[in-house]
């Protein structure tokens, strides 16, 4: 049997998405494969091909040390290729204004506040859509989640757990989870919410007068959790 080692095609790949076909092509293997090295499904991969989702950000993903290892290719080619490529497409990006939280986002963020300040919070998100608290209570209630689902991504007992709650599959609950750790405040998608956010928070309180935050967990999976 003779394995193919990368060496590095004859023309430089560009970005992610050519270099994964290039060495699929190379290897044999097909799209299914892929995904089930990098535990993810199907249907991620050909998005992440077909360049209808950006390569995840590096530091918030597991994926690419799996496909460099499937791949063979050097460790550490596919994060440096994407950090390239996603530092390119932000410069791009720079010019464009960032859109409001969609409204489903915000109605799950006011769902889940609790009751006592739950009026006063939706009257000042409607006033000032977007604004400095509305800001601050997306990219505090992000930036816990995403520290538990980071620390839980290779724990499959967790991620099962989490799936049957989101009615997902395993893999499909990998990819969910994967998706959520490369998402900002502007760009908080509705899966996020259905799949992610409403399952894992159970409510959250802040005190308007020194803005701090209270977030308290769903214990069936995150027990015992309270973040200040």
């Amino acid at each position: 049997m003779v394995v193919k080692q990368y060496v590095g095609p004859r023309r430089n790949p560009v970005d992610v998405p050519l270099l994964i076909r290039h060495r699929l092509e190379e290897l044999g293997f097909e799209q299914r494969d892929l995904a089930g090295a990098a535990q993810v499904t199907e249907s991620y991969i050909s998005q992440l091909l077909t360049r209808r989702k950006a390569p995840p950000a590096p530091t918030r993903t597991d994926i690419y040390e799996k496909m460099d290892k499937f791949l063979k290719l050097p460790r550490g080619k596919l994060a440096t290729l994407a950090d390239v490529q996603r530092k390119e497409e932000l410069k791009r990006a720079l010019g464009d204004e960032a859109a409001p939280l969609l409204p489903e986002v915000r109605d799950l963020i006011l769902r889940k506040c609790n009751p006592d300040n739950a009026t006063h919070v939706r009257a000042i998100f409607e006033k000032q859509p977007f604004g400095e608290l509305e800001r601050l209570v997306t990219q505090k209630l992000l930036d816990v989640v995403k520290r538990v689902a980071q620390d839980e991504l290779e724990n499959a007992y967790w991620l099962r757990m989490v799936a049957q709650l989101s009615g997902r599959s395993y893999e499909e609950m990998r990819v969910i989870v994967l998706e959520f750790l490369d998402t900002d405040i502007f760009h908080v998608s509705r899966e996020n919410c259905v799949s992610f956010l409403d399952p894992l928070i159970e409510s959250w309180d802040i005190d308007l007068a020194t803005f701090g935050l209270e977030i308290v967990f769903n214990p069936r999976v995150a027990p015992g959790q309270v973040k200040r």
